[in-house]
């Protein structure tokens, strides 16, 4: 199978569960449930889940990993909806649709990125309960990623940082946990349920190589703010440069910002060619990482 194909099984497999393990739209509270879906209904890349696949496949075991990769797309979906309320980044579309918030109403949204939180916890039990070990691991991997040093603070810090000159540190500091947490802990679940769980080398490696990835991707959605328009995007461009967010553009221009994006990902490469096993699917989403437009 080649890479767009396996690529799309992932994704089609991905949304497949996610349409299954939902509570209902119409279950009470209703306006809640509805809000929740939407949100993780409105597709995207799923890049997320994937890499948990991805990660899952370098050295595959016996513990199917949808659950956590429902887990970390929920505590994605969660962030996305916070973020785009008009009390932080104030985003009126999110997926090339209305955000949460317009679609419903703030305190919808707010409720509805609260609720989504231990639904991911609820994800992880579920799955893992047989496997405590594995399950405890998991969980701790993935409320580390999300909590106050990593997700939350490179959002808190972002926020700070609005109409500051840039500065490097800062711009690292922010991409490092509000992007790079989410993605290098989906590799790290991914290679967790899988033949060489206990190699600390491994998994070390693995999260150096999630870094790299989170590092590229942000520094790309910082060059496709500039360079796409809304609708090639799914969400507002020029967003960041209107709200006087510190981007690599911001501090070096579009052509040294490139250069960097690039470096990321040849970093990447480098910790996945050396982490070895079944990697080939996860080098050539490095790649395509680098190339997407939206």
């Amino acid at each position: 199978m080649n890479f767009r194909s396996q690529l799309k099984s992932f994704q089609d497999k991905f949304e497949q569960h996610l349409l299954s393990d939902l509570p209902e739209s119409t279950r009470r509270p209703a306006r809640l449930h509805e809000a929740m879906n939407y949100s993780l209904q409105a597709g995207g890349k799923r890049l997320r889940p994937v890499l948990v696949f991805a990660g899952h496949r370098l050295f595959p075991g016996n513990l199917d990993p949808m659950a956590a990769a429902l887990a970390v797309e929920i505590i994605h979906t969660y962030s996305l909806i916070h973020d785009d309320l008009p009390a932080m980044d104030d985003s009126d579309l999110r997926r090339g649709r209305p955000a949460c918030h317009k679609a419903f109403d703030e305190a919808t949204a707010i409720l509805a990125g609260d609720a989504l939180i231990p639904l991911a916890f609820e994800q992880l039990f579920s799955a893992y309960r047989h496997s405590p070990e594995c399950g405890l691991n998991l969980v701790g991997l993935l409320a580390k990623a999300a909590g106050s040093e990593r997700l939350v603070a490179g959002q808190i810090e972002d926020l700070l940082a609005e109409g500051e000159a840039p500065d490097a540190d800062t711009i690292r500091y922010v991409h490092a946990n509000k992007t790079s947490a989410m993605i290098e802990v989906s590799l790290q679940m991914g290679f967790s349920l899988g033949a060489k769980n206990g190699d600390q080398e491994l998994f070390d490696l693995v999260g150096e190589a999630g870094k790299f990835l989170g590092l590229a991707f942000q520094s790309i959605d910082d060059l496709l703010d500039v360079t796409q328009t809304t609708e090639q995007l799914g969400k507002d461009a020029s967003h960041d440069g209107d709200s006087g967010k510190m981007t690599w553009i911001s501090l070096l221009g579009l052509e040294k910002a490139q250069s960097l994006a690039q470096e990321y990902t040849e970093n990447a490469v480098a910790c996945i060619e050396q982490i070895g096993g079944d990697n080939q699917f996860l080098l050539d989403l490095a790649n395509h990482m680098l190339r997407r437009k939206n």
